[in-house]
C-alpha cells in the first residue's frame, strides 16, 4: 500500500474541487429551474466539505507518518518511528470517522495529535481562512439536516437574517465560488509548507 502524501492529498482536493465548480458551471449552463440550482448547490456544499474532510484526514495521518514526535509531543507517548499509514488512522479516527465542528473544532481536533505549532495547525489558524471555514461548516450542516439549530448557525456565520436553504444562498454573489476558492488557497498553503 502505498504511503499518504501531503502534497498528493492536496493536489487531489485542489482537482476535486474544481471538478465541483465545474459540476456547478455545467447546472448553470444547462438553464435550471432556481429550485435545482439551490439544490445543486446544496450538494455542492456537502461534496466539499466532505472532500475537505479527506484532505484534512489524510494530511493529518502523513503528518504523523512522516514524524511520529509530532504525536509524542501531544500525547506524551512515545511512539516507533515508523508507523502504518493504517496505524496514524486508527489513532486518528478508531472505529469512528474523522469529524470536526467548524474552524476551531477542526483546530482542537488537530491539537490532539500535533502540536499548535504544526504547519497544519498554523495554515488553518490563520485569519484569512476563518470566515470560509466557518461558513463550510455551517452551510454543508444546513444543507445536510435543515433543522432550527443548523438553519440558525448558517444565519449566524453569513450575517443574513432569513435564508430560505443553503443552497438558496450560495448560489448568489458567487459564495459558493469564494468558500471554494479559499479552501483550495489552504489546501497550497498546506503543500507548500511541506515543501
Amino acid at each position: 500500500m502505498r504511503k499518504k502524501s501531503i502534497p498528493k492529498a492536496v493536489e487531489a482536493f485542489v482537482e476535486n474541487v474544481d471538478e465541483i465548480l465545474i459540476y456547478l458551471n455545467d447546472q448553470k449552463a444547462k438553464d435550471v429551474s432556481e429550485k435545482s440550482e439551490s439544490w445543486a448547490h446544496e450538494y455542492a456544499i456537502i461534496r466539499l466539505y466532505r472532500e475537505f474532510e479527506d484532505l484534512m484526514l489524510n494530511c493529518l495521518v502523513a503528518g504523523i507518518n512522516n514524524d511520529t514526535s509530532v504525536l509524542a509531543a501531544t500525547t506524551n507517548i512515545d511512539f516507533p518511528k515508523h508507523l502504518t499509514d493504517e496505524v496514524c488512522e486508527y489513532i486518528v479516527i478508531g472505529n469512528g470517522y474523522f469529524d470536526f465542528r467548524g474552524r476551531d473544532g477542526l483546530i482542537r481536533t488537530l491539537k490532539k495529535y500535533v502540536p499548535a505549532t504544526h504547519y497544519l495547525v498554523v495554515s488553518v489558524k490563520e485569519t484569512k481562512y476563518r470566515e470560509a471555514l466557518d461558513r463550510l461548516s455551517a452551510l454543508r450542516n444546513f444543507a445536510a439536516h435543515d433543522s432550527a439549530v443548523s438553519k440558525r448557525q448558517a444565519l449566524n456565520v453569513t450575517g443574513m437574517h432569513r435564508m430560505a436553504s443553503a443552497g438558496s444562498w450560495l448560489k448568489k454573489q458567487g459564495r459558493f465560488g469564494s468558500i471554494a476558492h479559499s479552501l483550495k488557497r489552504l489546501a497550497n498553503d498546506i503543500g507548500d509548507a511541506v515543501a
